[in-house]
């Protein structure tokens, strides 16, 4: 499911690298996209970016930490959701064994004894996708209020012009990079972890590379400091898996 809501991500960014509204944004505009959700962005960027003495780049820094620490108690239901899921792993794998080489009907029985088995124990795997469809309207409202805004559209933040894209790729190939040492750190990806899951590590750089590398470079910094955001997150998750193994382990024995 992660898969195809990256897929969908990657989809969104190539569509937004082909849009050509640039209509300057202002509390007037019409529509519900304009007036509740580019507007807002806008008006949150303009004002921290006046916080900061005009620098919009500060700005996008500050705002996607803001976005990153609201997120914390989805991750952290995520990250439990984790520990949950690696206590079943064994009877999961059981149920697997159980149906290995099954024609589709037994496939289907498979998949329904295992929601009943994450019902019985109160887990829901579909919540780790949670914080990525939030983050997903705030990235296309975040690319918006860049693209109509002139003060940020050609604000230039380090060695990049806000409203275009990186000209050396630095960040692009930075939120690449950020991106696969999150997701090899991530609690869920162990020694165990499905071949599927692994290949994802590997490939979600790559569609992160090509998306920074289509838009905006503000849009590529809000990447690298969500990607740098993530790593630290997921040394502390991890060191707390840690713990609760080791915990779990001295318990049983």
């Amino acid at each position: 499911m992660k898969g195809k809501l990256f897929l969908l991500f990657l989809l969104v960014v190539t569509v937004l690298s082909g849009c050509g509204t640039n209509a300057p944004i202002t509390e007037n505009s019409q529509g519900i996209w304009n007036h509740y959700f580019v507007y807002p962005m806008s008006k949150i960027l303009l004002t921290l970016g006046a916080f900061f003495g005009d620098n919009y780049g500060l700005a996008i820094i500050t705002l996607t930490l803001i976005v990153r620490f609201l997120l914390l108690p989805l991750m952290l239901k995520q990250f439990q959701t984790t520990l949950a899921m690696q206590k079943l792993r064994p009877e999961i794998q059981r149920l697997q064994e159980k149906y290995k080489g099954a024609d589709l009907q037994k496939q289907q029985q498979m998949q329904q004894e295992m929601m009943q088995l994450y019902q019985k124990h109160g887990v829901n795997p579909m919540s780790g996708c949670l914080p990525a469809l939030i983050q997903m309207p705030i990235f296309m409202a975040l690319y918006y209020a860049i693209s109509r805004t002139q003060e940020i559209k050609l604000h230039s933040f380090l060695w990049v012009q806000l409203g275009h894209q990186d000209p050396y790729f630095i960040l692009p190939i930075l939120a690449g990079l950020t991106t696969f040492i999150s997701m090899r750190l991530s609690p869920s990806v162990t020694e165990e972890t499905s071949k599927q899951l692994v290949m994802m590590s590997y490939i979600m750089p790559v569609m992160i590379f090509v998306g920074a590398s289509s838009v905006p470079s503000a849009l590529s910094l809000y990447w690298v400091v969500s990607g740098c955001f993530s790593i630290i997150q997921s040394l502390i998750f991890r060191m707390q898996l840690k713990s609760s193994t080791v915990k779990q382990d001295s318990q049983t024995s």
